[in-house]
């Protein structure tokens, strides 16, 4: 790519303005070390960019019209096949419209009943339970923009399942895009004070071979003082295909641990 092209693209990213492809363009660009981190202003306008990303909202807005359609889909499912799967495009509203049925049902009794607590509970784990079928249904997806709101469900959740952390420590070991990754490795860090999740965290450094990843594990694994994680950055550190400032930058961190 010719520098001026290469000086451009970095410009866009400092100005936030990147696309996922771009970013992915600039990545390569850093790993062939025609691109120097310190070219960047800061990876952290990429988290800005994944959480950005806005999650599946639900409303309670729903007009006779949509009411007609639900039961109008609902007699077309009771005639098909009763073993076949429903596509995304009608598992997601009616797992919106579960919510919203569950919110409505719950404000109508609300009143009515003696221990409000337990129906508080009932809620929430009724409603986390739907947020975490949408998350583990959206990180199928071919999209990257779909796995990024998948992602991006587990900041709402109170407490999530061993079910969910597989899920996001399997995105963020094996995504095809760098930009899911680094919204897994976000997602999984407030549950690294869990041995297990650490542990995890840990053995994950050995299998990324982004340097926006490397980095930001690195970052994470000095702010937890995690000392485990310096014999896995050593291999990195010896690896001639690592550029130098993403070597300097895992060094820093070790500085830290050590």
């Amino acid at each position: 790519m010719e520098q001026n092209k290469i000086d451009e693209l970095v410009a866009k990213y400092n100005e936030g303005l990147t696309d996922p492809s771009e970013v992915q363009q600039l990545e390569r660009l850093i790993e062939e070390g025609m691109v120097e981190l310190t070219q960047l202003r800061s990876l952290d306008r990429l988290e800005e960019q994944l959480l950005a990303v806005e999650s599946p909202a639900t409303s309670l807005a729903m007009d006779d019209k949509f009411y007609a359609m639900l039961i109008k889909e609902k007699k077309k499912e009771t005639t098909s096949d009763f073993f076949s799967m429903p596509s995304w495009s009608w598992l997601a509203p009616r797992l919106a419209f579960s919510v919203a049925l569950i919110v409505a049902g719950f404000a109508g009794g609300y009143f009515s009943t003696a221990n409000q607590t337990s129906n508080v509970e009932q809620l929430t784990a009724q409603v986390a339970a739907l947020k975490e079928t949408m998350m583990l249904a959206l990180l199928e997806k071919e999209s990257a923009t779909d796995r990024l709101k998948a992602v991006s469900l587990t900041s709402g959740m109170d407490q999530v399942s061993q079910k969910v952390t597989a899920a996001l420590f399997q995105t963020l070991n094996n995504d095809p895009n760098v930009n899911v990754r680094l919204a897994a490795l976000e997602a999984l860090t407030p549950y690294s004070k869990d041995g297990k999740v650490r542990a995890e965290l840990v053995r994950a450094i050995g299998r990324q071979e982004s340097p926006f990843v490397q980095v930001a594990l690195a970052e994470l694994m000095g702010m937890l003082q995690e000392k485990k994680s310096v014999m896995e950055f050593d291999k990195i550190l010896k690896d001639e295909r690592t550029p130098v400032e993403v070597k300097n930058k895992i060094k820093e961190s070790i500085n830290v641990m050590i």
